[in-house]
């Protein structure tokens, strides 16, 4: 499989509505952090490669459980177009009509076939509103304290919350920057989670 055939099929898959900012001087900060969880939203992607600008945007389905992850993505009216299966042995991307793809890890297969890294083993904690800081730090998100660079040159800010006066808020908008990944400059990737 190539980029040239998974770009396209990305491109015409996703749509993303705007979001809103929401501000709260809540300094509770997230839940504890699960191992299993099960989440759906939409996901926008923006970088420069080659001197192009590259845009692509879409929804997603996210299952995680101890050691694993898997990843759907789908188009605006719900046709699965791509899955991601990662396991602590390896990353494996299917396409309908395609045989899968397989690389020892997720950097290198997303760097690989979608030709831009999407951090899976940060969206692990991401999602949940950890990260590990640039000290190597655990950090947990609140909304009175919503932005941290990560170990791995990741500027987070966790824009928006599911409630953001909950005594445990759950991150609803996450926005992960980097400036340069390889040959991908300007990585900019939003995310809204939906509500469960």
């Amino acid at each position: 499989m190539t980029r040239r055939l998974i770009l396209p099929a990305l491109a015409l898959a996703f749509a993303l509505g705007g979001c809103a900012t929401t501000t709260s001087n809540n300094a509770a900060t997230v839940g504890a952090y699960r191992d299993t969880i099960d989440l759906s939203g939409r996901l926008s992607v923006n970088y420069q490669k080659s001197g192009n600008l590259e845009s692509l945007t879409g929804s997603f389905n996210w299952a995680q459980r101890p050691g694993n992850v898997d990843v759907e993505l789908a188009n605006p009216l719900g046709q699965t177009i791509a899955t991601i299966a990662v396991t602590p042995q390896s990353a494996t991307l299917t396409q309908a009509g395609r045989a899968p793809v397989t690389e020892a890890d997720i950097d290198t297969l997303t760097q690989r076939t979608l030709g831009w890294p999407l951090p899976i083993s940060g969206l692990r904690d991401w999602l949940q509103g950890y990260a590990v800081d640039e000290q190597g730090q655990r950090f947990a998100a609140s909304p009175a304290r919503n932005e941290v660079v990560t170990k791995d040159g990741w500027r987070l800010r966790f824009v928006e919350w599911q409630n953001p006066n909950a005594a445990q808020p759950a991150p609803r908008v996450i926005h992960a920057k980097r400036a340069a990944a390889g040959d991908i400059q300007d990585l900019e990737i939003r995310i809204i989670v939906n509500q469960a």
